[in-house]
């Protein structure tokens, strides 16, 4: 069987790729061996996102008085939990299948080996093997969970997010190791349940790709919520005592231990390359990922890698992005993945989202920048929605012609940020922006604001006091 274009995996990189090629006019042949959709609808963003409403839902329950609504008698089932998730993954899985065939790809479900710079084996379902050529050959075998050296991390109830999903039963103690996206995340969804959480993270502050600002505001708002955080700490060894877990952590010389029912490990991502046999073609990679150059091409001419396996951005959109323009640049079109504007959401109690150099970053860059802020405790939509907490920062260039980064922290984060994304796309000056007619009341009045105080023009912030 030949193609222009064999894809190795169907993920959110891998099956946008391959219809993207198909609407180019390719013939195409995506391999997957597990589900479609990748880590992303079936171990990741969809299943993860599902948790955090219903979270959200029982929230919403939890603080129903405040509403003037009165709720005797509730209670969580973690069953129906699971599968309100699994219906919801299928329905998205097979979504992806039926785009796939819409556009003319020949599906092959197996596990898939690179032989030569043009040819490829399957391992399929029966244990039988065929092979396939094709003209191009992308991997977009995405990344699975890594998992630190530490003494008894192999041990039972010790989880990753893969297994945290699938719970039916909810730890009374949890501690999560890493606070990062994954681990924030998990954090709030199961706290909401009603775990007593703690975080240990090995850095000074969580997520710590956000603007510490942002950062620090989440950690007193989590803290709030019950959930303990270790900063500066480490986990040195995990133990069995009787019926739970043992942690020892190590918090800036102070040893402490920590009784738990499980530990979840969310320390990061790495490359997911097993078999299919790198090494022997001469594809370079290291422990980062898969290299590539700027059309996405390997070391190897004719085989292209994106998405989690070339390292980078580990995101599902920024994958998908990757997808659509190796794809354009294979048949000779001069597109490019705008690294600078990627829009990263991290789903917890309140929401966080951000687009665009942090404050720390605009000050190592020794850039000239003014800061604009607007709390979400002054916009009427976020306190008819009981949800005041948080604000939005804008931090552009100090003449006021380019915005050069957006932080919120609040109600609806992940969807208000995308206004922030196309102004800068558009590269909107701060007064375009600030001008712009905002509806009322609306959660988007609030990045209105922070640009308005920028220019000297915010109608619902006190006057600075000189």
């Amino acid at each position: 069987m030949n193609a222009d274009l064999i894809v190795i995996g169907g993920g959110p990189g891998g099956y946008v790729a391959a219809i993207r090629g198909a609407q180019l006019g390719l013939k195409v042949i995506i391999v997957e061996k597990n589900e479609f959709g990748g880590t992303c609808l079936n171990t990741g963003c969809i299943p993860t996102k599902t948790l955090f409403k219903d979270a959200q839902v029982l929230n919403y329950f939890n603080y129903a008085e405040e509403y003037g609504i009165k709720v005797d008698e509730y209670k969580l089932d973690l069953e129906k939990v699971q599968k309100r998730k699994k219906h919801i993954v299928k329905t998205l899985t097979s979504g992806v299948k039926g785009l796939l065939k819409a556009n003319k790809v020949t599906v092959e479900k197996g596990e898939a080996k690179l032989i030569s710079k043009d040819s490829v084996e399957i391992k399929l379902e029966g244990g039988s093997k065929k092979i396939i050529k094709g003209k191009n050959i992308l991997i977009a075998s995405g990344s699975k969970s890594s998992k630190p050296p530490i003494k008894g991390i192999d041990l039972e109830g010790v989880i990753t997010s893969k297994e945290a999903l699938e719970i039916t039963k909810l730890p009374q103690k949890l501690v999560i190791i890493g606070g990062g996206v994954i681990g924030i995340e998990f954090a709030g969804i199961l706290n909401e349940f009603g775990s007593d959480v703690t975080i240990v993270e090995f850095l000074n502050n969580i997520i710590p790709m956000v603007d510490n600002e942002v950062s620090s505001r989440l950690t007193k708002l989590l803290n709030k919520r019950g959930i303990k955080i270790l900063l500066s700490s480490k986990v040195e060894e995990i133990s069995k005592s009787d019926k739970e877990l043992v942690v020892d952590i190590n918090q800036n010389g102070e040893k402490t231990k920590i009784a738990c029912n499980n530990v979840l490990v969310s320390t990061g991502r790495e490359l997911d390359v097993d078999g299919l046999n790198l090494d022997n073609l001469g594809i370079k990679y290291d422990k980062k990922g898969i290299k590539v150059d700027e059309n996405y091409c390997t070391s190897v001419p004719g085989i292209y890698a994106i998405g989690d396996v070339i390292g980078g951005i580990m995101l599902a959109h920024v994958a998908s992005e990757e997808g659509k323009v190796v794809v354009e640049r294979i048949v000779g079109e001069k597109t490019s993945v705008d690294y600078d504007l990627v829009p990263n959401s991290i789903f917890t109690f309140p929401e966080v989202s951000t687009v665009g150099l942090s404050e720390e970053e605009a000050k190592n860059k020794n850039l000239d920048y003014v800061v604009g802020k607007f709390q979400f405790s002054g916009n009427g939509k976020a306190l008819t929605m009981n949800d005041s907490d948080g604000m939005v920062k804008v931090i552009a260039s100090k003449d006021k012609t380019t915005i050069y980064g957006v932080h919120i922290i609040g109600p609806n984060a992940s969807d208000l940020i995308h206004e922030a994304v196309i102004a800068m796309k558009a590269m909107l000056t701060v007064e375009e922006v600030a001008s712009t007619m905002h509806g009322h009341p609306t959660l988007s009045e609030a990045f209105a604001e922070a640009t308005m105080g920028i220019v000297g023009k915010a109608i619902h912030v006190p006057p600075a006091r000189r």
